[in-house]
């Protein structure tokens, strides 16, 4: 497993555990509340069937009294679901059902001693109850005690219940979640994965790039040490050798550029300038190469456009531009600049009759040592220039296109913002 889906794994893992605690807390914190409010609810209804008790034993009074022969007795007539009722004398004898087990005598005698008249008890038949027990009067001033039992079990039942539907969907939550935070962590970390890979391939490609050079200019040396000395091979010698001395600088300082753009750490300065002279002294510039390539470099529309940038950096983009311009151009071609204000914007066109650049391969020119076929046949160098200029233009809040046909020319365009 290689490290970048290990770590997704973990952070997976982590996420998971992180809403698990979340559901854990939550869960017990609502369980609590709902057990709670469970057993308020028990209560109250002991508490309802006792008042209810205690109207029918006044009703079972007042019809006694009045009646004037056999009366249904209407404690005997009430019927509560899940509840038993009891009701006694002042002297915790009972009276309605004439008799009561010990363990409910001894209830009702704490009960009716506590302060909230409530309390648990446990059946001999190994039931969990609940009682209520409290003293009233009846219509003729006589003193009872009405109580009311109710098992415990059917606020368990619940509760049991509640656990189970709170754990399925707690479950299927987890589930939902992991998978969810898995592919939202992978679709996260993609463009760290890409990143990954393109610095694996920008090393493999620098590796690459380095190689040749390196290695040209060891085998120079091992040969030329190995000779005896004579001054005109020598000195071819010694010229391959600086060649492919510089071939490494420029690649090694090329790396650096980028290395430092990466990071952020190129300090880009903003000053004021025109476009129109940089492109001049890049023109100036440029020409011993045009020369030696026998390619004519003419300047076309020059319009005054002044612009904010670093004059270095622009400087380095524009002899970029022209050195490909150049390099792809066969002798007898044309290289021609225009600069003008379009749309509020500095324009630079630099149109040349060169070799082209299939339609395939122009998504990837401005990619790290990137360079197609022909360029390679055509020129040299390590394909760092275009992603520089990209770099540069994209500092400068400019726009760098490229459109070209093979055979015909290339044609780039580079925008840049005006200065206020």
């Amino acid at each position: 497993m290689n490290p970048l889906a290990r770590l997704r794994l973990q952070l997976t893992a982590w996420y998971a555990a992180v809403f698990t605690l979340v559901l854990a807390l939550l869960g017990t914190g609502l369980f609590l509340t709902i057990r709670h409010q469970m057993s308020r609810h028990v209560d109250r209804s002991l508490s309802a069937a006792a008042a209810a008790l205690e109207q029918a034993a006044r009703i079972r009074e007042t019809e006694r009294d009045s009646a004037r022969g056999v009366v249904v007795d209407a404690v005997d007539e009430l019927h509560i679901p899940d509840r038993s009722l009891y009701l006694f004398d002042e002297n915790e004898r009972p009276i309605k059902p004439a008799e009561a087990p010990g363990w409910v005598l001894d209830a009702t005698h704490q009960a009716v001693r506590s302060k909230h008249g409530y309390r648990n008890l446990d059946a001999p038949d190994g039931r969990e109850l609940r009682i209520y027990a409290g003293r009233f009067t009846g219509t003729t001033g006589t003193p009872y005690i009405a109580a009311v039992v109710a098992d415990r079990m059917e606020l368990e039942d619940e509760y049991s219940s509640l656990i189970e539907t709170f754990a399925a969907a707690a479950l299927t939550a987890l589930l939902l979640v992991a998978g969810g935070g898995y592919l939202l962590i992978r679709k996260s970390s993609a463009p760290v994965e890409r990143s990954m890979d393109q610095m694996r391939r920008f090393m493999a490609d620098a590796a690459h790039e380095l190689r040749t050079p390196i290695t040209v200019l060891r085998t120079r040396a091992e040969v030329a040490a190995g000779q005896d000395r004579e001054p005109t091979r020598d000195a071819a010698t010694l010229q391959a050798i600086e060649r492919e001395a510089t071939r490494l600088g420029e690649i090694t300082g090329n790396l650096l550029t980028l290395a430092r753009a990466d990071a952020g750490e190129w300090p880009v300065a903003r000053e004021a300038l025109y476009l129109d002279d940089a492109v001049a002294g890049a023109v100036e510039a440029a020409r011993t190469l045009a020369e030696h390539k026998r390619v004519v470099v003419e300047v076309g529309t020059f319009e005054e456009a002044k612009i904010l940038a670093d004059p270095a950096l622009v400087r380095q983009l524009l002899l970029i531009v022209l050195d490909n311009a150049i390099k792809f151009t066969p002798a007898g071609g044309r290289v021609r600049l225009d600069v003008s204000v379009q749309d509020g914007r500095a324009a630079l066109v630099v149109t040349d009759t060169g070799i082209g650049i299939p339609a395939d391969q122009l998504p990837h020119v401005f990619e790290r040592f990137y360079r197609g076929d022909a360029a390679r046949s055509q020129a040299e160098g390590a394909g760092l220039g275009l992603a520089i200029a990209r770099w540069i233009a994209e500092v400068h809040g400019a726009r760098i296109d490229i459109a070209s046909e093979p055979g015909v020319g290339t044609r780039v365009t580079l925008g840049l913002p005006l200065a206020l």
